[in-house]
């Protein structure tokens, strides 16, 4: 296990492309230069784009100073809908295993898993403009 929060490659990709997109909102970007700044495979975040494209997230400007756009203000995107954008509403456990298996009437993490459900909703309750 690399950690507790697991994020994947994909969403990862996706929150740091809405990131680098909402730092020059109103400029097309193309998947090349966006993979270039970002150090990441340009056919995966081209898989990523048109995701984020199909969600309304992201819109697609034809030409040869073409690219990607975000279609709505920082201020109206989160990082959530990015997330949810590539991997499906985000399902939160406050249970380590699949399933609870302990037995007993409370978890002996306590609320750990609890407060970390509140602060990743938290923080991805921020928008693009926060950031």
């Amino acid at each position: 296990m690399v950690g507790i929060l697991n994020i994947s490659e994909g969403s990862t990709i996706g929150l740091h492309a809405a990131v680098h997109l909402a730092k020059s909102p109103d400029e097309p970007v193309t998947t090349k230069e966006a993979a270039e700044a970002m150090k990441v495979s340009a056919a995966h975040l081209s898989k990523i784009m048109q995701r984020l494209a199909r969600a309304g997230i992201l819109r697609a400007v034809r030409g040869p100073r073409g690219g990607y756009l975000l279609s709505r203000p920082l201020n109206e995107i989160r990082l959530l809908d990015v997330f949810e954008a590539i991997e499906g509403p985000l399902k939160l456990s406050r249970c380590l295993l699949s399933q609870p298996r302990c037995g007993i009437d409370g978890c002996m993490l306590g609320d750990m898993m609890g407060e970390i459900n509140r602060q990743v909703v938290k923080h991805f309750e921020k928008k693009l403009s926060e950031l």
